[in-house]
């Protein structure tokens, strides 16, 4: 009965991801089944009863096999985030990594200010990819973050986390984060010194330009094309001042 449970909760979730929802890009379950049609779906969830097939995404929570989990976790995205929160809060202690992305991932879905603590302390978590999701979700619920808890970011092993925090700094317009692109302007790795000047001349365009002078003498090449073509590209635009200061003064 388990295992009819299970097809049919997988044909739900994958209803609602005709609605328009994306997978999640640290999607690590396995595909879902392709032969089946939407309508034949929605039937077969109709002929059970919601609490049961509710039950037994719960009890799969604590099934041995992380695809398994994962397929619950999907579902319960679906359910009341008064009851869906405290059961992701425990699988967030999964041992698999891809179980733990899952459940935060549906976490962040639910949109709830009480996720807020659970995404602060993924910041610990072992894996990069649950470190960088967490930020991530700090982003999309709208929740400003502590420039502290950024900053423990800077020293992060994973360079892959250095890299994203540095876009993410770029698309965000949370105020202070000025010295922590700088900082990461200084990176060791290539690719995050670019993703954070680019994310430099986003936010604080009066900013940059001595930043960019700098980079032209980066040891990375590709660094140093970008940044004389950004220069490149200031120097064009019209300028904005009050030229009449400079005008010659009249005899």
């Amino acid at each position: 009965m388990g295992d009819r449970f299970r097809l049919i909760y997988l044909k739900s979730t994958d209803v609602e991801r005709s609605k328009g929802d994306g997978p999640s890009p640290f999607d690590g379950s396995a595909e879902t089944p392709r032969d089946h049609s939407t309508a034949a779906g929605t039937t077969a969830a109709g002929s059970f009863s919601t609490q049961a097939i509710l039950k037994q995404a719960c009890a799969d929570l604590g099934h041995p096999d992380s695809k398994t989990k994962i397929l619950a976790i999907r579902y319960l995205e679906h359910s009341d985030p008064s009851a869906t929160l405290p059961l992701l809060q425990e699988v967030l202690l999964d041992k698999d990594p891809e179980v733990r992305i899952q459940a935060l991932d549906s976490l962040i879905k639910l949109k709830d200010p009480a996720v807020v603590p659970l995404l602060k302390k993924s910041f610990r978590d072992k894996d990069p990819r649950v470190r960088l999701l967490a930020v991530r979700g700090m982003f999309r619920v709208g929740e400003e973050i502590d420039l502290n808890i950024l900053l423990q970011f800077l020293s992060d092993e994973s360079a892959w986390v250095r890299r994203s925090l540095a876009t993410l700094l770029g698309w965000s317009q949370q105020e202070g984060v000025l010295p922590i692109i700088m900082e990461l302007c200084n990176d060791a790795e290539p690719q995050v010194r670019k993703a954070a000047l680019f994310s430099l001349t986003t936010l604080y365009p009066d900013e940059c330009e001595n930043r960019l002078v700098e980079a032209m003498t980066d040891s990375d090449p590709a660094i140093r094309k970008w940044a004389r073509g950004t220069l490149e590209r200031i120097a064009e635009r019209p300028w904005k001042g009050d030229r009449t200061s400079f005008s010659p003064a009249e005899n």
